[in-house]
């Protein structure tokens, strides 16, 4: 499973060039529902590798890319596809939810 911590300084490569769709995981360490959400995340990764790429931003260290996005709550997850930020949950969600959020962009 390959979960990528993304920066301002990788998020271009990672994210937006990426072949396949991305999944991206706006979270801050002091936030408990992204506490909740993180395992359900790491799950969804290893059992889509392949299919998607997940990569997380902690808001904290990127506040440009935070602000790029309108991220106002947090967790924020942002699919990204060909990339283009093409749909978002805010708050923590369970993991069926997200992978049917997800089912729609993966291949």
């Amino acid at each position: 499973m390959s979960i990528v911590n993304v920066t301002e300084n990788n998020f271009e490569a990672t994210v937006t060039k990426s072949v396949l769709p991305v999944l991206v995981d706006f979270w801050a360490e002091w936030c408990g529902p992204c506490k909740m959400i993180s395992p359900i995340v790491d799950e969804v990764a290893s059992e889509l590798e392949g299919k998607i790429k997940v990569a997380k931003v902690n808001v904290d260290e990127a506040q440009e890319l935070a602000g790029k996005f309108n991220i106002m709550s947090i967790p924020t997850l942002l699919i990204f596809k060909q990339g283009e930020a093409v749909d978002q949950i805010v708050g923590a969600v369970g993991k069926e939810q997200l992978l049917e959020k997800l089912a729609a962009h993966v291949a």
